[in-house]
């Protein structure tokens, strides 16, 4: 492929210009949006605001003024069409981890004569972990987590399973399960389900109003651009309002916080969901982000990661240095998400060769070189360099030099 292929590309390009929205450092190309989002420049002029003016200004008044105490409804009604969801079913509080731990409590409790959560064995590792501490918790006779091969996952929705947990996108391989179709399937064997959206929501067009979903997790700080540690947020079907309380109560999700009452009382809706003091720093970054998909078609964004990693692909294809970095990723490109994953036995030097040359993508243990494809920023023609810096460095053996082969703390 040449540049002249990728010139007409990025000049037919519908999203070119939000580049222009977003601070990325000089020379640097960035194929790691799927882990975390690059820093949109609103949201540095928006920090220094609430630092400068509301916190710095007016302190402790800002949390009316400012209304700070509405942060967590308000970014989560901007979530909602990102994810096809009608009005007051979004909230964004706590991380991904603690909200699947109040919703799988909350499941058993919808289905109290069930006990067993079923996800798949790959699922993403702190999905598994929050299950296993509810197993621990409650005991193996009230609650069992049991994972299966994606291939068993619909033979193993029985009658027994209260809850179908999983990753809408795998974060190995980056394959996409049909969301509307194991929801339907579950549903039709009385089990609830909770979807994992960390690697789809703002990248895949969704619909969990139309698809019946019960409930879902997200992340801030992927496609969203957060920032590093933006709040997770949760989606509650409104069927569900109302019909349990959730185990994590806290102060914020009382029905009247600042009453101060001795005896918990539930938040009405989503609201209950809420537990300590909302992080504003951090949902004020993920609110101004946000506002860059007010005018984006979410079938767009879809469109453009197509693009990209199939032409990533075909540039691959060009160059004989790279046949060892093996695709695990689906070939389908209608059947993953915005990524694409290599096996190599040394994915993780290749890796940080790679960024030496300045490409930025990451690492999965054990093997995985995992590229991401953020249709906001990365246009046509740094797929193209960042493939020439990978053949010199397969072609090289770069990636052999000791400095290279030393591990980080964060891979």
């Amino acid at each position: 492929m040449s540049l002249d292929k990728a010139t007409k590309l990025d000049s037919n390009d519908g999203l070119f210009a939000k580049r222009e929205l977003f601070s990325l450092p000089e020379g640097i190309i960035y194929l790691n949006g799927n882990s975390l989002g690059p820093l949109p420049i609103n949201v540095r002029h928006r920090l220094d605001s609430v630092l400068n003016e509301q916190w710095g200004k007016d302190l402790i008044g800002s949390w009316n003024k400012h209304e700070w105490i509405d942060l967590p409804r308000k970014v989560g009604e901007k979530i909602a069409p990102i994810i096809g969801a009608t009005s007051g079913q979004v909230l964004c509080c706590d991380s991904v981890s603690l909200n699947l731990f109040k919703l799988l409590a909350s499941c058993l409790q919808l289905r109290p004569n069930r006990k067993r959560i079923l996800s798949q064995e790959d699922n993403f590792p702190t999905d598994l972990y929050a299950a296993q501490g509810l197993q621990q918790l409650l005991g193996s006779s009230n609650c069992q987590l049991e994972v299966v091969n994606s291939r068993e996952l619909v033979s193993a929705v029985d009658d027994e399973v209260a809850v179908l947990m999983l990753s809408h996108v795998n974060f190995r391989d980056g394959a996409a399960h049909d969301i509307e179709y194991l929801t339907r399937l579950a549903h039709e064997r009385g089990a609830l389900v909770i979807w994992d959206l960390a690697h789809s929501a703002g990248i895949l067009p969704l619909s969990l109003d139309e698809w019946n979903v019960d409930f879902a997790v997200g992340c801030g700080y992927k496609y969203l651009n957060g920032g590093p540690g933006a709040p997770s947020f949760l989606y509650i079907n409104n069927r569900h309002h109302d019909q349990f309380v959730q185990p994590l109560q806290a102060w914020m999700g009382h029905k009247a916080p600042f009453n101060f009452d001795q005896e918990f009382v539930p938040a009405e809706g989503a609201g209950q969901f809420m537990t300590g003091t909302p992080p504003i720093l951090s949902l004020a970054a993920l609110d101004e982000a946000l506002d860059v998909f007010a005018d984006v078609d979410i079938q767009l964004l879809q469109e453009k990661h197509m693009l990209l990693s199939e032409y990533f692909l075909g540039m691959m294809e060009e160059y004989p240095e790279l046949k060892d970095l093996e695709l695990i990723s689906p070939k389908n490109v209608n059947k993953r998400g915005a990524q694409l994953s290599f096996s190599h036995p040394e994915a993780y030097a290749i890796c940080r060769a790679w960024a030496e040359a300045g490409v930025i993508a990451d690492f999965r243990s054990p093997n995985l070189l995992r590229v991401g494809f953020s249709p906001l920023v990365l246009r046509f023609k740094e797929l193209e360099m960042g493939v020439k810096a990978l053949v010199e460095i397969m072609d090289g053996e770069l990636f052999a030099e000791p400095r290279f082969q030393q591990r980080l703390k964060v891979t």
